[in-house]
């Protein structure tokens, strides 16, 4: 086989991350004289990366979160001196998700809030790969009506409780339903199953 065929053998087994990798592997080992085992350990690696990419890039489109790039690095902790850095670190390593325990955070308008609660969200996808959903309180609470009046909200309520984090935010930043409160009082009381991660490469 040529290198084409190859290339297409290898995207028809659905090996694409090998496949894009190949030409650059070949040529680092004959410049580097690796060994066969060498060259085939970074092939696989080169595949297991994509598949790990591909993964996380799926969880991050599946979060819905409002704001593009929002992370902890871009945050200006300097802005809000009364944040305990230390205590958002802690929970961008997602262990109170596996220890399923809740966090709340409290403040004026204009304070982070929502950034931290974005940055947290997409670390915990990054670090720990969990199912990560972010709403804004009102468009929860729409999704909410619309699933009633579809026969669809038990349905919904599973969506949104078995994701081991989900993030409500601007809580209070609009005027909302008089069902408002029973709502989130059947989203926090629904009990989701401990969160799990996928088999290795999938």
């Amino acid at each position: 086989m040529n290198l084409v065929e190859i290339t297409r053998a290898l995207t028809t087994l659905r090996l694409s991350g090998m496949a894009q990798a190949v030409e650059a592997r070949i040529v680092q080992a004959q410049a580097e004289k690796l060994t066969p085992l060498d060259f085939l350990s970074a092939l696989v690696n080169d595949e297991l990366t994509r598949r790990s990419d591909s993964f996380i890039q799926r969880r991050l489109k599946q979060g819905s979160f409002r704001d593009a790039g929002k992370t902890l690095d871009g945050f200006d902790f300097d802005f809000n001196k009364k944040m305990n850095r230390r205590l958002v670190f802690e929970l961008a390593t997602g262990g109170f998700v596996e220890r399923r325990e809740d966090a709340l955070f409290l403040g004026p308008p204009g304070t982070g809030k929502s950034h931290i609660a974005q940055a947290i969200g997409r670390s915990v996808i990054q670090s720990q790969g969990h199912r990560v959903l972010y709403r804004e309180a009102h468009h929860l609470l729409e999704e909410l009506a619309e699933s009633s009046l579809e026969g669809t909200r038990r349905q919904k309520l599973d969506a949104l409780t078995s994701a081991p984090l989900l993030i409500i935010d601007d809580l209070g930043m609009r005027k909302l339903p008089a069902t408002a409160a029973e709502d989130l009082l059947e989203l926090a009381v629904t009990r989701s199953p401990p969160p799990s991660l996928p088999p290795t490469g999938q």
